[in-house]
């Protein structure tokens, strides 16, 4: 794979499927609810704290790889986002749903088993089986222009393989486990509340955004 993008980068295409899939009514999604998005602390491998600037900077470089684009609606004014791994022209970025829901996990989320993977889609796509998931991570690791993920050596004390994806390039096996660490002791420290919380502050800015496209049809 020849095209190769940043974390930041990855981590904006995450939250753009993501958000394609759980607040369709307000997506394209405007800057501010993607800083938001970026910046969460749920469901986020690792933390970010990206400021608009950088947030900005890493959205000019997925345009200009046809990775994203601006989107202005007729009766609203305000600047929006899209991604296009399913948009593009080109074949080798015409993933599918499925593939878009897995992609965007590992995007979010860093590597994962597909048992991960599967329990994590849900909000994306829903997989009947880990079978389906594996069946896609088999199909992005075979893929003719790809491949866009990789099978993660086993790790000491684990049953499963951990796939990861290469947008960002090849994946060093150390990095990996260390991050899966990393990962394995802020989930045991999130609560059920952080959680909850989380999803209320999604759903306010979902309505906040929908209140100021209403208001700009008036004005």
């Amino acid at each position: 794979m020849e095209l190769i993008i940043t974390p930041v980068e990855a981590r904006i295409l995450g939250c753009l499927i993501e958000k394609q899939a759980t607040t369709p009514d307000v997506y394209p999604i405007t800057l501010n609810g993607l800083l938001t998005a970026c910046n969460q602390k749920t469901n986020r491998e690792p933390v970010m704290n990206l400021s608009e600037a950088e947030l900005l900077e890493a959205l000019d470089s997925l345009i200009e790889k046809d990775l994203a684009s601006t989107y202005r609606a007729t009766r609203n004014r305000t600047l929006k986002y899209q991604h296009r791994l399913h948009l593009r022209a080109f074949d080798e970025f015409n993933f599918t749903t499925p593939e878009l829901a897995v992609l965007a996990v590992l995007f979010l989320r860093g590597p994962q088993t597909p048992g991960e993977i599967r329990a994590r889609c849900s909000r994306i796509h829903e997989f009947p089986d880990i079978d389906g998931v594996t069946d896609v991570l088999q199909d992005l690791e075979s893929n003719e222009y790809g491949p866009y993920v990789t099978r993660l050596p086993r790790e000491p004390g684990r049953k499963e393989h951990r796939y990861g994806h290469l947008f960002c390039g090849e994946i060093e096996a150390d990095a990996a486990f260390a991050g899966t660490e990393k990962a394995g002791a802020g989930t045991s420290s999130r609560s059920s509340l952080e959680q909850e919380v989380q999803e209320l502050r999604e759903r306010l800015l979902a309505l906040e955004t929908r209140l100021e496209a209403f208001v700009q049809q008036f004005e």
